[in-house]
């Protein structure tokens, strides 16, 4: 399995996001011209189950309708941040290393999920060497850190299938989505911001 290119990786994140763009609309089509009724389920046929692809993770409410129907809507979350976002903002944070002592700075936690962030958004993996690095910290620390922010269900180790000795980092969709949100809060001018 080859690596995929930024090219690549980006036009992957337009497409899925098109995706699911159309099974949104395809979702609001049906569901105005067919309420669902409680024995037809919430399964829907246009959405990805369990999935979170391209940052949107669904929730589902019962509402009633005009006529006093119940319907089931879905109240979609924001997507998480344009990954090249992500990664100017991780550089802006080394950056300051240039100017003034790294540890005064040390934000081992955010930086981490700012990698984390970014990684899911370009659906690249990321292993425990490689955020031990991007925390900015010995590595003694930044295991302690992963450490407790696994407890706190922020964080997931996902052992590599081919090579035992090695594991992976990953967000847990409770950590991605409270970033999606950050992100949607701070605004599409949050660029400038950082």
């Amino acid at each position: 399995m080859r690596e995929l290119s930024e090219d690549d990786r980006l036009a992957l994140l337009r497409l899925t996001e098109q995706v699911g763009q159309i099974a949104q609309k395809l979702e609001q089509l049906s569901s105005t011209t067919m309420p669902l009724s409680a024995d037809q389920g919430s399964a829907s046929a246009f959405r990805f189950e369990g999935s979170d692809y391209g940052g949107k993770l669904e929730t589902k409410h019962d509402v009633r309708g005009e006529d006093n129907s119940e319907r089931l809507v879905r109240a979609s979350r924001p997507p998480l941040p344009d990954p090249r976002l992500v990664r100017k903002i991780i550089r802006q944070r080394q950056l300051r290393a240039r100017f003034f002592e790294g540890d005064i700075f040390a934000d081992p936690a955010w930086d981490m999920l700012l990698d984390l962030t970014a990684a899911r958004a370009e659906y690249v993996r990321v292993s425990v060497t490689s955020l031990c690095i991007a925390s900015g910290v010995p590595p003694t620390t930044a295991l302690r850190w992963i450490g407790q922010m696994t407890d706190v269900a922020l964080m997931q180790r996902v052992d590599d299938e081919t090579d035992r000795r090695r594991a992976f980092i990953a967000l847990t969709d409770k950590a991605a989505d409270a970033m999606a949100r950050y992100f949607a809060e701070l605004g599409a001018g949050s660029a400038t911001l950082i």
